[in-house]
Parts: structure tokens; C-alpha cells; sequence
């Protein structure tokens, strides 16, 4: 997570999003770009394989916007056995994921510096929940199904097609730094350094070019026509 960040430039852009993981890998690791769950999860998925440990790939329905009923299963995340505990990575989340594996286990958290995350048992799922500005906030909730690489196909056109999608509307993005982290959504910038938080807008998308090659570690021209439907200034 330190070293590819979380973005959906190419969402705005129109190119769409592959997750045959040679596309995955030319993206995220030979251009040393970003991307967003399906992508994290379908490399660190074969990571792990690579290394011998297993993992599986579920679905979650995303809480943090709208009610459960209105949230279609379009986030992506692994699990894995190790020691006698079922661990929950997630390194595709965004803003508020976990940094560290989370135990599957009830009410245990898992910290990072000032981050807290634990799972809970709601309406027969599970339930991730992080610290967001102080209060412990529901983020995903996840039968825990197993999932296949199919279910994250549909998933992942619909999220990058359908036309009032966030990810197809809204520009996310965050990079992890050595004192906190950097994140966007839309021309609103949150600069997390040493716990302090500072806030500051995008005026132009130079202004966002500049941002991503000094945060996030890569150059993208492309980013001076960028189309963010939700910024009319951009549209």
C-alpha cells in the first residue's frame, strides 16, 4: 500500500480498467501507477500465491456513503489463515482503509499509529469498522463469501461504466508518505503529516499533475484533459 497508491484517473480518462493480471502488473508495477480494489486485490491475491500462502477474494458492500440496501457489492478484499486466525487484508480501500491485516475475530482491533480497525457480527455479516475523526464508523459490510474472478468482472465494468457510479464521477485518490498520507476527492486535498491534518482545493488540473508527481510518484500528461463530471470546472 506504501508503494502503489489508490486512484481512478483511468476511470475519468475513458481507457476502462483490466484485471488480467498481466494488465494489472503493467500497470501498477511497471508504470508504477495506482489503482483501486479489484486491481490492489487481484496483485497482492497473487502475491501471496507467488510466496505459497493462499488467500481468497470476497465481495463488500461499501457503507460509507449509503445505506446497505443501496450499495451494490463492489469492493474487493482478501482473506487468509495463518496461526489459527482468518486475517482480513484490504489494500484497496482507499482513505480509510486498514493498513495492517485485521483478525477475523469480534471487537479485536487492529492499530496502525492512529489508526483503528475491528470487525463486527451485524444482520448475519460482517462488518469492517475504522476510526474516522475520532468516531468508529461502519466501512464494508461482507457475507464472506468466496468470490471469483467473474464476480469482480461485473463488478468491475459496473463501477467503471455505469454513468452515476462514484468511481466514473468523482475523482479519488490517496498515497501513503513517511509522515501520514495525501488523499483527493475531487479538487478537496487532505494533507495528513504527523497526525495534523491540512486542507487545501485544486484549482486546476495542473495543480492536480503537480500533486500526483510529487505524492504519488508518477507523471500522467494525460491528467491536463481529465474529465471529472462532479467538477464543472473539469467536465
Amino acid at each position: 500500500m506504501a508503494a502503489i497508491p489508490f486512484e481512478n484517473l483511468d476511470v475519468l480518462l475513458g481507457r476502462g480498467i483490466r484485471l488480467d493480471l498481466e494488465s494489472v502488473t503493467a500497470k501498477l508495477v511497471t508504470a508504477r501507477r495506482g489503482g483501486y480494489c479489484f486491481e490492489h486485490g487481484t496483485l497482492f491475491q497473487a502475491a501471496l500465491g507467488a510466496l505459497g500462502v493462499a488467500a481468497t477474494a470476497h465481495a463488500a458492500r461499501v457503507l460509507l456513503v449509503v445505506p446497505k440496501a443501496e450499495a451494490p457489492r463492489t469492493h474487493m478484499f482478501l482473506t487468509i489463515e495463518d496461526g489459527g486466525t482468518t486475517w482480513v487484508l484490504d489494500p484497496g480501500f482507499g482513505g480509510q482503509g486498514p493498513l495492517v491485516p485485521v483478525p477475523l475475530i469480534e471487537g479485536e482491533e487492529a492499530r496502525r499509529g492512529p489508526d483503528v480497525h475491528r470487525l463486527l457480527r451485524r444482520d448475519g455479516e460482517w462488518v469492517l469498522e475504522g476510526r474516522v475523526n475520532g468516531v468508529m464508523t461502519a466501512l464494508w459490510t461482507s457475507s464472506l463469501e468466496p468470490q471469483f474472478p467473474v464476480d469482480f468482472a461485473l463488478a468491475n465494468h459496473y463501477v467503471a461504466t455505469f454513468p452515476e457510479s462514484p468511481f466514473a464521477t468523482r475523482l479519488m485518490i490517496r498515497a501513503l508518505t513517511p509522515g501520514g498520507r495525501v488523499s483527493a476527492m475531487n479538487r478537496d486535498v487532505t494533507v495528513l503529516r504527523d497526525g495534523i491534518a491540512e486542507k487545501r482545493q485544486l484549482a486546476t488540473r495542473a495543480e492536480l499533475r503537480a500533486l500526483l508527481a510529487q505524492h504519488f510518484g508518477f507523471d500522467l500528461p494525460e491528467v491536463d484533459r481529465l474529465r471529472v463530471p462532479s467538477v464543472p470546472e473539469w467536465a
